[in-house]
């Protein structure tokens, strides 16, 4: 067994990893990056990139389907499964390939491709992909494995027919229909592009939830919008799934209350995902674990309790988002090096987007934790249905909810389901950043016409409602008297 002796060991090559791995490599060069498997980040072999991918080829069928409501006559669109999945794969591979250049830049020396364990607090058991065995010892240790798709036991009745969110970007071909379970941010995504795509589906949620919105008006909404294109129960009441020859069979009650039984070709699972701490022989160290198995740690510092060990990316479960797990590495990175010197890094303003149309975003705290900490607040609410740059796209559809603090008239955060809410996200989050007021923001250019006057539109009604401000000019269009 082959030995090494280095400052920083960092388990995990993903965008936490890396990003970790070069922070401390700012520090010293007595660093070592070990990945258990393949280089190229959760986001761009199954996560954002190949996702987004999905939902452009299913947009431009979208935008050909609805082209005869602008009195532009075309024939319904023919959809190249083959087509569609070979362009989704090779644009993949393509970002996968940016990511495994930059790691193979790195120094061979500090890259090790196996599976760690850890045997004690700083020694790592490694078992090279090649069946080399290693031993590690690290005077610090960050933790970036990432996560894994999990699905319910009782979805393997249906053998090969199941597929994770993971497995659809190697699709060959798309399938007639799916069946797919999970009302989270993937299952959203994945149901509406498939169903774009010609591919029937029917989406099953659990427990009412919608993505990550909490107030119930906007989630309200978002049921309305997406249900009316493809059918889509948030709690569905799931009695039986079986296996039928070349066929998933689900048996499920409707929203009538009626028993159905309806027959699919795949069942495409999309329940989340897990902490990849499985295997990591956490428990052979001092570490406090918690009911999940994940170290507990501070989560300005990623410190894991007051040890040498840090914590970063999707296996912490903090905030499971690229850009979080970027900042987490550099935090997690830059303290193993100077440890027992030890930083709070960079905490951004949460903002969540998923990328249905139309758009689902929470950007702040989001209204369920408002209310969880009894805090004085009002809201503002514009609907998408008369605003007018949404009905010009034929995109008028969806809800923005915005808050504010009583007295203070501090902007505190929004939720939303509209038409390119990717973008008045990161407006919000940019305010919030800033530490905005809500005149502070109507103070701001709003030209015309754009779906940003819509936000300015619920603005003014959050403004009236903290009483700051006048009521807004009733029914007014974006170019008339309430401009």
């Amino acid at each position: 067994m082959q030995e090494r002796r280095v400052e920083v060991a960092v388990i995990g090559a993903g965008t936490a990893g890396m990003t970790a791995f070069r922070a401390a490599r700012g520090s010293t060069d007595s660093v070592l990056l070990i990945e258990g498997a393949q280089y190229g980040t959760t986001c761009a072999r199954v996560g954002c990139m190949p996702s987004k991918l999905l939902i452009a080829a299913a947009e431009a069928a979208h935008m050909v389907e609805r082209a005869p409501e602008f009195g532009v006559e075309t024939a319904p669109p023919r959809i190249n499964g083959r087509a569609v999945m070979d362009r989704v794969r090779r644009e993949r591979d393509r970002f996968v390939g940016f990511v495994v250049e930059t790691v193979e830049e790195w120094p061979a020396e500090q890259r090790l491709m196996g599976r760690a364990r850890f045997v004690d607090d700083h020694t790592l058991e490694v078992e090279g992909t090649d069946g080399s065995q290693h031993r590690v010892i690290a005077e610090r240790i960050v933790i970036a494995t990432g996560s894994t798709t999990v699905w319910p036991p009782f979805f393997e009745a249906v053998g090969e027919l199941l597929a994770t969110s993971d497995d659809v970007f190697d699709w060959d071909d798309l399938p007639e229909s799916a069946a797919v379970f999970g009302g989270g941010a993937i299952g959203l995504e994945l149901g509406q592009a498939l169903h774009r795509l010609g591919v029937r589906v029917r989406l099953f949620g659990k427990g009412g939830g919608v993505g990550t919105l909490g107030d119930p008006e906007v989630k309200e909404a978002a049921i309305a919008a997406l249900g009316a294109e493809f059918p889509f129960d948030p709690d569905a009441e799931v009695e039986k799934i079986e296996r039928d020859g070349d066929a998933v069979v689900v048996t499920f009650v409707d929203d009538g209350g009626k028993t159905t039984t309806e027959r699919f070709a795949r069942l495409l699972a999309a329940t989340g995902r897990r902490p990849a701490v499985r295997g990591l022989g956490l428990e052979a160290t001092s570490l406090e674990l918690d009911d999940n198995g994940i170290p507990r740690f501070d989560p300005c510092t990623l410190q894991c309790g007051e040890s040498h060990v840090f914590i970063a990316g999707d296996v912490d479960n903090y905030r499971p988002i690229l850009h979080e797990a970027a900042d987490e590495g550099r935090t997690a990175g830059s303290n193993a090096a100077s440890f027992p010197e030890v930083r709070a890094g960079l905490r951004r303003v949460p903002m969540g987007i998923v990328f249905t149309e139309p758009n689902l975003a929470v950007v702040g705290e989001g209204y369920a934790a408002l209310e969880a900490r009894s805090c004085p607040f009002a809201t503002g609410s514009v609907d998408f249905a008369s605003q007018g740059r949404s009905r010009v796209m034929l995109q008028n559809q969806g809800l923005l909810r915005v808050y504010g603090e009583q007295g203070s008239g501090m902007f505190l955060g929004a939720e939303m389901a509209g038409p390119r809410a990717e973008h008045l996200a990161h407006l919000l989050a940019w305010a919030l950043t800033q530490r905005l007021t809500v005149p502070a923001m109507l103070d701001m250019p709003y030209y015309h016409p754009v779906i940003e006057e819509g936000l300015r539109t619920a603005l003014r009604d959050l403004n009236r409602n903290l009483r700051l401000g006048p009521a807004p000019v009733p029914r007014s269009m974006d170019c008339g008297p309430g401009a």
